[in-house]
């Protein structure tokens, strides 16, 4: 088994959305802002090459949008989905097995590609996992949440016959402990289900050299956000978040697990530990170097 750290490039989101209630005095020494406001943010797939398969976790924005779209998030950097998979040998038609997380543009963005005036999924020879519980919700969704719901990174999945659900078992959640909520994915990677930030939100949970690895998507999109209080604004339900991460931090603290960061800037991965001021990282370094 082996995995990968994927970049697909890096985008823009304005810093008070991004830390909630905690005020710029804080958090820009965090993660500074431009003259706008606005801080940079990864877009960081993950790649697990295991048994047979090759399954990518996320796929950033992807490049279908006009240029109006791309001038509200500023896509930078030299980084891309084809570029980072090539890097390791790869290319899009190697993928059997895209996992979304959950179906905001940033994750599942690279989904599907045009070709000419049609939307095609991007990866022509694979699965796409969703839930069934979280795929109603992105394709009815609320005034609130549509905007991060793009119909044409959604529906062609569908229409594609690619799409795959995962069973979850929805009557217990994250904040009960012990992965109450974990069902089965592939033999070294299950999932655990939060539903603070969006509905049935899916965190996989990797089983790699001894180690448990957790991708965190937007439970905590970097390292900056392990502090309680630091919950983002675009989280549909702040309060939930609050108690999934309260729960998660203390498992992942008994366990020892690893971290990985979709959004963060400049880390990967990180270990945490206890320290006065509440649970904090520890050990910070990249995944090659587990």
């Amino acid at each position: 088994m082996n995995v990968y750290s994927i970049n697909t490039g890096y985008f823009k989101l304005d810093g008070g959305a991004m830390f909630g209630v905690v005020p710029k005095s804080i958090w820009n020494k965090l993660n500074p802002a431009d003259e706008n406001n606005l801080c940079s943010w990864a877009l960081r797939s993950l790649l697990i090459e295991d048994a047979g398969r090759l399954i990518l976790i996320d796929n950033g924005m992807g490049d279908k949008q006009d240029a109006k779209f791309f001038g509200h998030y500023y896509l930078h950097g030299d980084d891309t989905l084809d570029r980072s998979l090539a890097q390791h040998g790869f290319g899009k038609d190697d993928i059997t097995d895209v996992f979304l997380t959950h179906l905001h543009f940033d994750h599942c963005g690279g989904s599907i590609a045009r070709e000419g005036d049609k939307l095609v999924p991007a990866f022509k020879n694979a699965v796409y996992w969703s839930n069934e519980d979280h795929w109603n919700w992105a394709t009815n969704p609320n005034d609130r949440e549509k905007a991060s719901f793009l119909k044409e990174n959604i529906l062609p999945i569908k229409e594609s016959g690619q799409l795959k659900f995962v069973e979850l078992n929805r009557e217990s959640s994250i904040v009960n402990g012990a992965h109450p909520a974990t069902v089965s994915f592939s033999n070294n990677v299950t999932v655990i289900v939060a539903n603070g930030h969006t509905d049935a939100m899916m965190l996989p949970v990797i089983q790699y050299k001894e180690k448990t690895i957790v991708y965190m998507a937007d439970l905590l999109p970097s390292v900056a956000h392990i502090p309680l209080p630091y919950v983002m604004g675009y989280d549909m339900f702040p309060l939930t978040t609050l108690n999934e991460k309260k729960s998660f931090l203390t498992e992942a603290l008994e366990k020892e697990y690893v971290l990985f960061f979709e959004h963060d800037p400049r880390n990967e991965c990180c270990t945490i530990q206890q320290t006065e001021k509440g649970i904090r990282s520890k050990d910070i370094f990249k995944l090659e170097e587990i």
